[in-house]
């Protein structure tokens, strides 16, 4: 037997579990840690955007819809992409669409450092988003194929997992030093140095993959798919922001049309984008729902978090950044719990476990308030990133263990999209209640003697709330922001309350459909 393929007993001890550990070359576990650059990377993206969004609304003066735009378009055209990027990096080779996307990544960065309005932020960010596609499917492919032993591959996920995390603490110290010296935009140049370092590493650490018999290239299910994720989402955006109207709703049924479309085209290929014979097996198709339903609710709250902690307790760029680590801690510790416990508990109770686990830190969430300080706030976050951590890990695990390692770009665009997908949509959606119900609790319960267009432009988000307070006489300064900020600190506990009952309803679906999968 190959000494990739040496099983590992389910009691084995620590000697064991090191033993399979030394199994990989060196070679393959210094080609990990490159792996982890662009990993890294996404994830100070995010958290450092998320700082700065005060910053370059009080620059771009963005309105609540392009807002949302700058923080989701990334996500979604990451989403739209994966498929069509995973496929590719299947048939051109994963490290050469890997090197290829470093380089699209980092010339992008340096032009959203220099946007000069919110339209061209966005154009910026969708140009990103379309690097970051080939970023996500070629790492997690390149790891299914140098890690072929179950126990080193959950490992090598594991680590890969805890990458997201350090840029998650990362993030907020680099962002909110940088936002603390610097203009907005500095905070987009931070991932340059690492995709030059990646682009020096790459050709020298890591391996080549491609599949040996590449199936024909289909462009026309490439393009459904993207437009069926972009007309979607775009319906919803609008719904939420405008109410149902023509647009919304024909944006809506236009993605569902074209959804279908891709579906059928898909079933009647010879060679289709997606297999979609893998979502007939119950713990891949569930494995691929939770992992979406973890990312939903973990992205859309800490959207909110970093604005809450800046505007609602009055932080500093660089104490938020502070307070947001703790959670990505927690994230840390739960990916590197994760193997050992996997080992000798099955999946279903690994996943449904750490739901529920999620769905008390989001309950915890429901009871903040503008007047008790952050530490309630955090101490949430940190109990949903231990739960969702092991989720994540196990989800991607069974996802990219279900495909023949050539078809491992496929499997793992698959995973990827319903990652950034739940993530997008979780900005999306929840940024978008919130945005309702701020704008609800604000038009009707308003203070009375506040001037007109002073609350009209302070019903649009909290951060105009907090612009337009500045011309106001002290007294009615401190009433409107007092007010502003209740509203919401509402709308961030009708999120909470969305978030915890999806977590539950979602850990009932685990712990049925996984039932029978063995330890990871």
């Amino acid at each position: 037997m190959p000494p990739s393929l040496v099983p590992v007993r389910r009691g084995a001890g620590i000697r064991d579990f090191i033993a399979a550990m030394s199994v990989a070359s060196n070679r393959a576990w210094i080609g990990l840690a490159v792996l982890m650059l662009p990993c890294l990377l996404v994830s100070m993206d995010l958290t450092v955007l998320n700082l700065a969004v005060p910053h370059l609304s009080a620059d771009l003066r963005p309105t609540s819809a392009q807002l949302l735009w700058i923080v989701d378009i990334y996500g979604f055209l990451i989403a739209g992409s994966l498929i069509t990027m995973g496929t590719l990096g299947d048939r051109i080779g994963r490290r050469r669409l890997l090197l290829i996307g470093a380089a699209a990544f980092g010339a992008a960065s340096v032009l959203a450092a220099f946007s000069t309005s919110a339209d061209m932020l966005i154009a910026t960010r969708a140009v990103l988003g379309l690097a970051g596609a080939t970023l996500m499917p070629s790492t997690l492919s390149l790891i299914r194929n140098m890690f072929h032993d179950p126990v080193q591959r959950t490992f090598a996920i594991g680590l890969w997992t805890t990458s997201f995390s350090v840029g998650g603490m990362l993030g907020p110290l680099v962002g909110g030093l940088l936002l603390e010296q610097f203009w907005w935009g500095s905070v987009f140049l931070v991932g340059v140095p690492a995709m030059v370092l990646l682009l020096i590493l790459g050709p020298l650490l890591l391996p080549e993959f491609r599949d040996p018999s590449p199936h024909r290239y289909d462009i026309a299910s490439a393009t459904l798919s993207l437009i069926a994720v972009l007309a979607a989402i775009y319906g919803i955006k609008r719904w939420a922001e405008d109410g149902v109207d023509a647009v919304a709703g024909m944006s809506i049924a236009a993605g569902i049309a074209v959804g279908a479309l891709f579906v059928r085209r898909q079933n009647t290929l010879p060679d289709p984008l997606i297999d979609l014979g893998l979502f007939r097996v119950p713990a891949f198709s569930t494995a691929v729902v939770t992992n979406m339903a973890g990312f939903f609710v973990m992205f859309g709250t800490f959207l909110l978090f970093a604005q809450c902690l800046q505007l609602v307790f009055g932080l500093s760029p660089w104490q938020a950044g502070l307070w947001t680590i703790p959670s990505s801690v927690g994230f840390t510790v739960g990916s590197m719990l994760t193997a050992p416990l996997a080992r000798r508990i099955n999946a279903a109770t690994m996943v449904s476990g750490g739901l529920l686990l999620a769905a008390v830190g989001f309950a915890v969430l429901t009871r903040i308030d503008a007047a008790n300080g952050p530490l309630l706030l955090v101490a949430a976050s940190v109990i949903f990133s231990i739960g969702l951590a092991p989720v994540y890990i196990l989800t991607t695990d069974l996802i990219v263990a279900s495909a023949p390692p050539a078809r491992a770009g496929a499997a793992s665009a698959i995973s990827e999209t319903g990652t950034e997908l739940g993530g997008a949509l979780g900005i999306a959606i929840l940024g978008s209640v919130a945005t309702a119900i701020y704008r609800g609790v604000m038009s009707h319960s308003a203070p009375g003697d506040i001037p007109v267009t002073i609350m009209d432009a302070a019903k649009s988000t909290l951060g105009a709330a907090l612009a337009a307070a500045n011309t106001l006489p002290d007294e009615t300064r401190a009433a409107l922001l007092q007010f502003a900020r209740d509203a919401f600190v509402h709308a961030l506990d009708i999120v909470a309350v969305v978030s915890t009952v999806l977590m539950i309803g979602t850990a009932a679906l685990a712990a049925l459909l996984l039932r029978r999968s063995p330890a990871a």
